[in-house]
């Protein structure tokens, strides 16, 4: 495929000299197949944010100019995508959180009953073959027993399910947006829990 060929090219010579050479590969290989794939997928989950392929490397150590993935973020529903020498990876979730939205986090990780919503939707994921994920601190946060039964939840400052897809046969056919959404609907689940649970931002709508 020749997405994948072109990142992998890429992480082999990251220049400009290089992109400039080939950025019509990532135009016509990259850039537009996505931008459509996301076209189709944002009459389920919404309009998909298409980020630039540009890295920000003014407070980075690595001054690699560009990024050796393209990623879409669809916000009104949390899911996300990318394309890298490695294929497809899926996810969704919160990536982010405020620190409001961790202390709400924390307390619905605490209740019991709220707790027992979260424990059953990370089994359904799992059974989906989707991976836990997320930021995570070293210790229990402060107010919580360090032996609390759901300590490692605890110990998280985001919380996301991600699936690397990789490169079947099938990536570059119809059947991607198929096992995308697949993917997504499985998510439903904790991203209903933290909507209900945590929610947006102080601020924020």
């Amino acid at each position: 495929m020749a997405a994948l060929d072109f990142y992998e090219d890429l992480e082999t010579d990251n220049s400009k000299s290089f992109w400039t050479a080939h950025k019509h590969v990532y135009e016509e290989s990259v850039r537009a197949p996505i931008e459509a794939l996301s076209a189709e997928l944002s009459d389920e989950f919404g309009p998909g944010k298409f980020f630039r392929p540009y890295r920000d490397v003014r407070f980075a150590k690595d001054k690699t100019p560009y990024k050796t993935h393209q990623g879409v973020y669809f916000s009104q529903t949390r899911r996300y995508f990318h394309v890298s020498a490695a294929g497809l990876f899926v996810g969704g979730g919160y990536y982010e959180m405020a620190s409001d939205q961790i202390a709400r986090y924390r307390r619905g990780v605490d209740d019991d009953v709220a707790a027992g919503g979260l424990l059953d939707a990370i089994s359904a994921a799992g059974k989906a073959k989707l991976e836990l994920g997320g930021e995570q601190l070293t210790r229990v946060p402060t107010g919580f027993a360090k032996d609390h039964p759901r300590a490692d939840l605890l110990r998280r400052k985001s919380l996301t399910l991600h699936r690397e897809l990789g490169f079947p046969a099938w990536l570059a056919t119809a059947r991607t947006k198929t096992e995308i959404i697949k993917a997504w609907r499985a998510m439903q689940p904790l991203i209903e829990w933290l909507d209900a649970n945590v929610g947006a931002p102080v601020g924020h709508s």
